[in-house]
């Protein structure tokens, strides 16, 4: 009876997927070898652990991407063990493979930079992008190593496939063939569904996604390790993060005293000085030695001596953060006040909407707005974002119009377009409001080759280009000091995220959000050094607090300089998980409730102290629900300004 039942075709396709759960293996062990300052596994046993948790994540990918592969294996043709259909298997099968095998690879470097496994977001980000076919070479030749890896990897596995063939089979009961084919089927089938759902079919449970990850690890860095990337893509291609949510402790009193959504102040006398930011590009606080004085760095380095000079006449904040990882978070979160989580604002089904913003409110008191970017016009988002935003003038490369100052990447050198900048406000009435967004600090690491002797690597790559935009701002503020409006203007330094991390202390899973606020105002008093919790989104309530607008605005950030009416803290998300730092702990929070708490200053989140919950920690989770609900709320029902 054996004969007509197909057995050696279903053995060959076991061990066919079978190759692709071992190929996965080892893509994790090489995800975590170019990576293991950041992921840190004590010991193999755990690693070979954080492996068997990831078995479920690997299976929903590799049926997903052989979804096609299986019914055509399965299916009862007649003709499946035939060399032509063979042949179309094993093309369709490597196609789909190949592809997504390679996103695993892809994050062997790209996780250095985002901290989190790439997902669909990914392409909301390079969909603006003009210079894709440049960056893609550029990251081939740089990380040539990585596609070398992938390739033999891809001949190895085309090998083994090779080396299981299925035996000839011509049924000669076609009754017991299709009967027993289509049985088989329809078991595949459920094992298909059971498998992409995460191994169960109660109603109870949902399909798993990347945050049940952290499930699994004590560590919540680990959770990338139990990922894979292609997992990550498939599971946010179509989802929405931005749903409302209801806590039974939180409402409408609690979130009015909590997070304080409208805020008026009353500190200062009305004043309309101009305001200019400079969001750094990956600009880490890392790279500037007057943010790190007390961090006590072993053989610490600064890369920024302009920074570290213009510091000692500013308020300089040494424990800032940003609210998240990529560059439109961080225009979102400083120049909007809103956050981005798993997912940015921009990329939600929701941004086209009105929004109060550090834009609208000094519109609202006769400011003009401008926005400066060196790279292609619409790059990064920031373009439709700015005009969301409603701010007057956008200049990029297009305005700037001289493409012998092109990096061959993204866009101008920043000496050059900082000096267009200055250039472009002497022509403003004030008072104006201004923000640069700054490029050359920016992968792949490449400095003017006039300054190649000037600017040095140091330790990790960026460290000269760190060097190279602090001297462009240099080369401003020494051109901008000679011009009647400087005296008169509030200058802000920002990163919309960290990038490169050369020592250990921001190898630390908080610290990889460390970017450096500082506010620098001319022959002021506003100097010093502020070591509370600070964050992008204090910036907008903190200037318009600084130039005494008294009107109720919308903001989830605090004023910097108020310490009367709000209590500092800290929100960002990993992507998966959501960080609350407030007074002596750290709660991390995976949506639903607080999955760990540990102190203030364990940064590395080492020591969870769940076990042992108090009354603070308890107020603190109240505090991130209280947030994460009014945020939801507000971003969904499209009321993001006061009222």
């Amino acid at each position: 009876m054996h004969q007509h039942l197909r057995l050696n075709e279903y053995k060959v396709l076991f061990y066919r997927l079978s190759l692709a759960y071992l190929f996965y293996f080892f893509a994790r062990i090489l995800f975590y070898f170019y990576n293991f300052r950041l992921l840190q596994v004590d010991s193999i046993s755990d690693f070979i652990s954080l492996c068997y948790y990831g078995l479920a994540f690997d299976t929903t990918a590799i049926l997903y991407a052989n979804l096609l592969f299986i019914v055509c294996s399965v299916f009862p043709l007649l003709k499946n063990t035939n060399r032509g259909y063979q042949k179309f298997l094993f093309y369709l099968y490597f196609s789909m493979n190949l592809l997504a095998y390679a996103t695993n690879f892809i994050d062997f470097i790209y996780y250095k930079f985002t901290f989190a496994r790439t997902t669909i977001v990914v392409w909301n980000v390079m969909k603006h992008e003009t210079n894709l076919l440049p960056l893609f070479i550029s990251f081939i030749i740089d990380y040539w190593h990585v596609w070398v890896l992938f390739l033999l990897f891809s001949a190895l596995w085309i090998y083994l496939y090779k080396k299981v063939t299925v035996l000839a089979f011509h049924p000669t009961k076609k009754v017991v063939y299709f009967g027993f084919s289509t049985l088989v089927f329809l078991c595949v089938s459920l094992m298909i569904i059971g498998g992409i759902r995460g191994g169960d079919f109660k109603k109870s449970t949902r399909p798993i996604n990347i945050l049940d990850a952290s499930r699994h690890v004590k560590n919540i860095v680990h959770s990338d390790i139990v990922l894979n990337t292609p997992f990550a893509i498939i599971r946010t291609l179509f989802s929405n993060s931005f749903i409302k949510t209801d806590y039974k402790d939180v409402n409408p009193q609690v979130i009015n005293s909590l997070v304080q959504p409208i805020k008026t102040y009353h500190n200062n006398p009305e004043t309309k000085p101009n305001v200019v930011f400079f969001i750094l590009e990956s600009y880490g606080r890392e790279y500037i030695g007057a943010l790190n004085k007390a961090a006590k760095i072993p053989n610490y380095k600064s890369h920024a001596p302009f920074l570290d000079s213009l510091s000692q006449h500013s308020m300089i904040f040494t424990n800032a953060y940003a609210n998240g990882r990529q560059s439109i978070h961080g225009m979102s979160s400083v120049l909007a006040g809103i956050p981005a989580f798993k997912d940015a604002f921009t990329s939600s089904p929701y941004p086209k909407q009105k929004i109060e913003s550090l834009v609208s409110t000094l519109k609202s008191e006769g400011y003009s707005t401008s926005f400066f970017h060196g790279a292609a016009n619409g790059s990064m988002g920031f373009l439709g974002f700015a005009n969301i935003l409603g701010i007057d003038n956008y200049y990029g490369r297009t305005e700037f119009n001289d493409d012998s100052q092109f990096d061959g990447f993204w866009g101008i050198w920043d000496e050059p377009f900082l000096q267009f900048m200055k250039n472009t406000l002497n022509k403003k009435k004030t008072p104006f409001f201004a923000s640069v967004f700054t490029i050359s600090s920016h992968e792949p690491y490449i400095i003017p080759e006039k300054y190649k002797n000037k600017f040095h690597e140091g330790g990790v790559p960026i460290h000269k280009c760190a060097e190279y935009t602090d001297y462009s701002l240099k080369r401003f503020f020494n051109e901008a000091k000679k011009e009647p409006w400087f005296s008169n203007t509030i200058f802000v330094f920002v990163a919309d995220h960290c990038n490169q991390i050369y020592y250990d202390e921001f190898q630390k899973p908080i610290n990889r959000f460390a970017v450096p606020i500082i506010i620098y105002k001319p022959n002021s008093k506003l100097v010093g050094v502020n070591t509370d919790l600070a964050q992008q989104i204090d910036i907008y309530p903190t200037i318009l607090d600084m130039i005494g607008y008294k009107k109720p605005f919308r903001s989830w950030g605090r004023s910097l300089f108020d310490t009367k009416t709000t209590t500092p803290f800290v929100i960002n998300s990993t992507g998966t998980i959501y960080q609350f730092s407030k007074g002596n702990y750290i709660c991390t929070f995976d949506g639903n409730q607080a999955i760990g708490f540990y102190d203030k200053n364990d940064k590395g989140l080492k020591t969870n102290l769940i076990a042992h919950r108090n009354p603070e920690m308890n107020a603190i989770e109240l505090h991130c629900k209280a947030f994460i609900q009014d945020y939801m709320d507000r971003v969904v029902d499209k009321n993001l300004y006061a009222k």
